[in-house]
Parts: structure tokens; C-alpha cells; sequence
């Protein structure tokens, strides 16, 4: 992960998962705003475990990378056996990628054994909480000295995973809440929106910071900066970018639920009047079937009376 292809990839995967929820998120409780409960995963139309099959192959494609694609020998051990230094970050971020795997795997089980909705739901959640509760604590306990401008990157980044897993946890005792479950869903995004930012600030020469400049070391390329001075104004200009990044999206999510909430009401409005044509042409059906069925009646009534006149002619 400790490049701009490691960050980058996954934080595009994080960005998809996050916007989908989002869109999804937002229809369910415009179409259900009364009895809205969260979903954990949400069915694709024609490819019902779509997102956790996307979830599944990434995690995969993401281990694959980091001990046997990566490494040099194609293989994360040393001579005698035992797990390097220098690869010990290879694999803090495979048991990241493995923890998603489970989550994923679990949830397509779970969808498919488990007949109670509320159960399943809650159990997902809770696969989700530890899965990202694993990323905040390796991302905390980091063997790669993430520290100067690298360090403040993925703090902030701890910062966002917090409240996804947070957010995650609470989606189990608060199912019918939206808002939560709007957080969780921005948060994922933002996530993988700045795992974006922290590959392309942190590895391409252009972006880094004045006084600053990337050097290889222990098997990676890490940003140093001349002097105490410089390190300051690059921590202080993520900051800032952190801050840029925290409005822009803020913006764009309120925007995009402004936007798709009046889109889905007009759609629930139009399929309700919909409705309620087709009830008062069936009741207005009814109502001449009843008129019919009546005058049938009073004219077979008229006929035995008149029969009976006769017969008593």
C-alpha cells in the first residue's frame, strides 16, 4: 500500500462502495421514509452480491499484491522463514484486505442461510465494525514510521476511519436511522477519496511540499523535509487540504441528497397519483358492476311480477 498505485486502487474501491451506499441510502428513505431501516449491502439489479463481489476481488487482488506481487522475491519471508522488516507493513495492510474479505464473504452467507432480516443486518454490521476497527487499529499501530507529512496523512485518515466504524456500530442498536446511516456512507467515501489524495500528494514529485522531497528507504519511497521549518508548512498545507477536502465533499453530499430527494419525491408522487387513478377507475368499475348487477336484479324482479300476473289471468 505504500505507493501511489497501493493508495489509489483501494481508495477508488472505498469511493465506489461509499457513493453507491450513498445514492442507495438516500432512494430507500425517500421512497420509505416511514418505516426506512438501513441495509449494511445493497442488492444490484441484475447481480444481487455485486458490491460484496467487488469487495471479495479487491481484498483479494489487494493481498496477492502485498506479499506476492509486491515483494521483489514474490514472496514475503526471508531465507530462514521469518517475516522481514522491511515487510511487516506488507502485511498489516493483507490483514486489512483480509478482514474486508470475511465481512464479505460472511455477508453473502449470511443473506443466504439466516431468514431473520434484523439478525442478518445486525451481524453484517457487525463484521463491517470489526473490519474497520482492525484498519483504524493497524493504521494506529503502524510498523512504518508514519511520521512528518506521511504522519499526518493517515492521521487524518484514522480521523475518517473512526467515524466510519463508529457509524458501522451504531447501524446495529439504531437500524431506522438515517442519519446515521448517511454518515457511514459519506465517511466511507471520504475515505477513499483522501486514500486518493494520500497516494497522489505523497508519491508524485510535483505535489510535494517546498523544502521537502522523497527518499527511498527500509524498501519504500518515504517524504522527508529538510528542516524542522519545512516540516511544519507541509503538515500545515495537509491540514489545510484536509479542511478543503472536508467542505468540498460536505458540499457535494448535502447537494446530491438535495437533488436525488426532490427526483425520488416527484417519482413517489407521480406512482402515487399513479395509484390512486387506477383504485378510483377499479371503485368506479365496481360501482357500474354494482349499478348493472341492480338493474339486472330489478329486471328479473319486473319479469316474475309480470309472470305472475299472467298466470293469474
Amino acid at each position: 500500500m505504500g505507493s501511489l498505485i497501493g493508495h489509489v486502487i483501494p481508495g477508488f474501491g472505498f469511493f465506489l462502495i461509499g457513493i453507491w451506499h450513498l445514492l442507495n441510502q438516500i432512494k430507500l428513505h425517500a421512497f420509505h421514509p416511514k418505516s426506512y431501516t438501513s441495509l449494511p449491502w445493497f442488492p444490484a439489479p441484475k447481480i444481487r452480491y455485486a458490491e460484496l463481489f467487488v469487495i471479495m476481488f479487491g481484498t483479494l487482488l489487494s493481498i496477492s499484491m502485498e506479499l506476492f506481487i509486491g515483494p521483489s522475491k514474490h514472496q514475503p519471508f526471508d531465507s530462514d522463514g521469518t517475516i522481514p522488516s522491511y515487510h511487516l507493513h506488507n502485511f498489516e495492510h493483507a490483514n486489512i484486505s483480509l478482514t474486508f474479505f470475511v465481512y464479505a464473504s460472511f455477508s453473502i452467507l449470511f443473506d443466504k442461510i439466516i431468514p431473520s432480516t434484523l439478525t442478518q443486518n445486525g451481524l453484517t454490521l457487525f463484521l463491517g465494525a470489526v473490519a474497520f476497527g482492525q484498519e483504524l487499529l493497524l493504521f494506529h499501530l503502524h510498523s512504518t514510521d508514519h511520521m512528518g507529512v506521511e504522519g499526518q496523512y493517515h492521521w487524518l485518515l484514522q480521523v475518517i476511519i473512526f467515524s466510519t466504524f463508529v457509524t458501522t456500530l451504531l447501524g446495529i442498536p439504531f437500524p431506522k436511522s438515517f442519519l446515521n446511516s448517511f454518515v457511514r456512507s459519506y465517511s466511507i467515501m471520504f475515505q477513499g477519496i483522501w486514500m486518493m489524495v494520500i497516494g497522489i500528494m505523497l508519491w508524485t514529485p510535483e505535489f510535494i511540499a517546498k523544502g521537502c522531497f522523497i527518499n527511498f528507504e527500509e524498501g519504500h519511497k518515504v517524504v522527508r523535509c529538510h528542516n524542522k521549518e519545512a516540516l511544519e508548512r507541509a503538515k500545515s498545507l495537509v491540514n489545510i487540504q484536509f479542511s478543503w477536502y472536508l467542505v468540498g465533499i460536505t458540499v457535494f453530499t448535502l447537494s446530491l441528497y438535495l437533488v436525488l430527494v426532490n427526483f425520488f419525491r416527484e417519482n413517489v408522487e407521480y406512482f402515487s397519483l399513479i395509484s390512486k387513478f387506477h383504485e378510483e377507475e377499479d371503485l368506479f368499475e365496481d360501482v357500474e358492476a354494482q349499478k348493472k348487477k341492480l338493474v339486472n336484479h330489478i329486471g328479473e324482479q319486473k319479469r316474475f311480477v309480470e309472470m305472475g300476473k299472467r298466470e293469474n289471468n
